[in-house]
């Protein structure tokens, strides 16, 4: 049986994997999704990291996520919206949950809920997150705001800042992130109140603040402006909590963006990651060392041509940090020795995207192309085993193609990495059509990864052989290579594009008569740049998703400070070297038929690019169809959304290929 989109969407999904502190057991929450009620519910389930089954642990909830053991290992903290005792939350809540199993009891209940829990060491306190109005003081004061503002007719959106909305949702209600500490026995306390203080606006998680081994001290990072932006640089600071005391522990010139703290096992130093953004605004994320008593500062990793991934966890020992990081399109946990200052891959990918470690075990999720994510452990004697078995018995029913990995020249006769995906049943005496899945970025990947919005199983079920090019520009081979395209965004993409398309032409199975190209994101400004600068009839057809069309008006998104540092000037210095790199100054050239698909909550690329780059192909009499979601952001998240997301991509092929009915 061939992989559809609702077979996808059966799919269940594990995240938030945690170790129990004997590394016998594993808590995770899995999500599993009905494309009928066009929404996904979230349970807790106990896996084994030895032979047990897995073992469903919550059932109460729709979204029981973010689970942490508790260092004595007796119970599971985790966060959730749930009816508690009559009342139903509103906002997400701290539960906490005997690891044997029972009813889950509420632990927090405030107006501007929990998020990004970790347990104190001592295992009677958890910290946490909450976003706050700073100039308020106490939970009643919280509240009552919190609930005039729901109540409040008007709706608009009232900012002097510069960084007022992030991917999806504004951040112009006045809160900001504090650090909390709640304790078991009742009551919350707010540890940023009546300060300066706050955690990264942008997404902040369990890994942007961490607590000492003796539950005395916390460390977080911090952006010291006066005004936040997304290209500003953090300190760590740490706060005493006897003394109420916060320290900058990254004072001082030259300075680096510091951030994701992790406390070693005897509190005396701190690892970190930091970057010079000052150098690159895409410098790699380097394993940085900090002396608690000294102040010394230690960049380590150096020499490892790789960037950095959260989170950073430290051997038993403290003779090594556990990371993530890309390489080869691929993403491994790695043991990064200190004293040799060395990488070894602990755990291949595929892609590695989430780990814990307790005692002589390691837990990870783990996706590959032709395999969704699933949780894996691996024990002292190093053998690995798979922890549950969620989607075993649907994926048995399905056929998937073969999938192929291959180097060749790209521009400048350069190597460049690609990924072959192909139809069930490929048979190499037929003729194919061949589809770009070009990602976006544009420092990103076509990863060796099961992805779920862009499936190149699904892709090739079709019919299609999917290609995959991590053109000039990608992660993960080196720190050359993703600058290379800095100042000069299209000009070698392209080339390496048209690269794969004349190499896998000459190949007898690839019709070179259906070609066709899709992207999403960077990947939909590639296929809106080659529709004004590839020759008419070379692609069949584009499908541009959240494509950026022009970069004067993106400066209505929300991450415009970075413009200038990767296109090399502001559009008022140097609109001359902006708009050689914009897709519209070739739209006399642009003949291509394109699907434009958009939605309207995507602050990142706004809606306004596809729709200019729909009307201006429109105005051109250029065949055009636009895909447009009210309720969707840069990504199609609903169940019934994506059906109709993969249903009019197809259509759109079909419509163009000449092999086709009405082709």
């Amino acid at each position: 049986m061939k992989l559809t989109v609702e077979d996808l969407w059966r799919i269940r999904r594990p995240a938030g994997v945690s170790l129990a502190p004997d590394g016998t057991r594993a808590v995770c929450s899995l999500t599993s999704y009905s494309m009928r009620e066009n929404k996904g519910t979230a349970s807790l389930w106990l896996l084994s990291t030895g032979a047990g089954r897995p073992r469903l642990l919550t059932t109460c909830g729709e979204k029981d996520g973010q689970p942490m053991w508790a260092p004595q290992g007796s119970r599971i903290a985790f966060c959730a919206k749930r009816e508690w005792q009559g009342k139903k939350d509103e906002e997400p809540q701290i539960y906490l949950i005997d690891a044997d199993g029972g009813e889950a009891r509420r632990l927090t209940q405030l107006a501007t809920g929990a998020s990004a829990i970790k347990w104190f060491p001592d295992g009677k306190r958890i910290a946490f997150i909450s976003w706050v109005w700073p100039d308020l003081r106490g939970e009643t004061a919280q509240a009552r705001r919190h609930k005039q503002r729901k109540e409040d007719k008007v709706k608009a959106h009232r900012v002097e800042h510069a960084t007022y909305r992030f991917w999806d949702h504004w951040l112009s209600d006045g809160r900001v992130p504090h650090l909390f500490v709640a304790d078991l026995r009742g009551g919350c306390r707010d540890l940023f109140e009546a300060t300066p203080y706050e955690l990264v606006r942008a997404d902040p998680d369990q890994h942007c603040y961490d607590i000492s081994p003796d539950g005395r001290f916390v460390a977080f990072g911090f952006d010291p402006a006066k005004e936040k932006k997304l290209d500003d640089e953090f300190d760590i600071v740490e706060l005493d909590l006897k003394s109420r005391r916060f320290r900058n522990l990254t004072p001082g010139a030259p300075h680096r963006d510091y951030h994701h703290p992790r406390y070693a096992p005897d509190g005396a130093r701190l690892a970190c990651l930091s970057s010079n953004v000052r150098a690159s605004p895409v410098a790699p994320n380097e394993i940085t060392l900090i002396d608690r008593a000294k102040g010394a500062i230690a960049v380590v990793s150096k020499g490892w041509d790789r960037g950095v991934e959260a989170p950073l966890r430290w051997s038993g020992d403290a003779s090594a940090i556990h990371c993530l990081a890309q390489d080869r399109a691929r993403q491994h946990l790695f043991r990064f020795d200190l004293a040799s200052r060395a990488p070894t891959a602990l755990v291949k990918g595929g892609m590695v995207t989430e780990f814990d470690l307790a005692g002589d075990a390691v837990a990870f999720i783990r996706d590959e192309m032709s395999h969704p994510p699933a949780v894996y452990a691996r024990r002292g004697d190093g053998a690995e085993r798979k922890a549950e078995s969620f989607n075993d018995a649907l994926l048995r029913r399905f056929q998937l193609g073969a999938s192929e990995e291959l180097s060749f020249r790209g521009w400048g006769g350069e190597t460049v990495q690609m990924w072959l995906v192909f139809p069930p049943r490929f048979n190499p005496k037929k003729r194919y059509p061949l589809l770009h899945s070009i990602h976006g970025g544009p420092h990103a990947i076509s990863a060796d990864s099961w992805h779920f919005r862009w499936n190149n199983h699904v892709f090739a079920a079709q019919g299609y052989i999917v290609a995959g090019v991590n053109f000039h520009g990608s992660s993960s081979f080196g720190q050359e290579f993703i600058e290379s395209i800095r100042h000069e965004f299209g000009k070698r993409e392209l080339a390496d594009i048209e690269a794969a398309t004349a190499l896998l032409s000459r190949r007898r199975y690839v019709d070179r008569k259906r070609v066709f190209a899709s992207g999403g994101s960077y990947g939909g400004y590639l296929v809106a740049w080659m529709n004004g600068r590839v020759p008419q009839g070379r692609y069949r057809a584009y499908v541009c998703h959240a494509g950026c069309f022009d970069w004067v008006s993106m400066f209505a998104d929300d991450s415009y400070p970075f413009f200038a540092k990767e296109l090399g000037a502001w559009y008022w210095e140097d609109f001359g070297k902006v708009e050689a790199q914009n897709p519209r100054a070739a739209v006399k050239r642009m003949q291509t038929p394109t699907l434009v698909i958009h939605g309207a909550l995507d602050y990142r690329v706004p809606d306004s690019q596809g729709l200019q780059y729909y009307n201006t192909l429109k105005a051109k009499k250029v065949p055009a169809r636009l895909l447009h979601f009210p309720d969707e952001n840069h990504w199609i998240l609903k169940p019934q959304n994506s059906r109709l997301w993969y249903r009019e991509f197809f259509a759109w092929l079909r419509r163009f290929d000449p092999a086709s009915r009405g082709g």
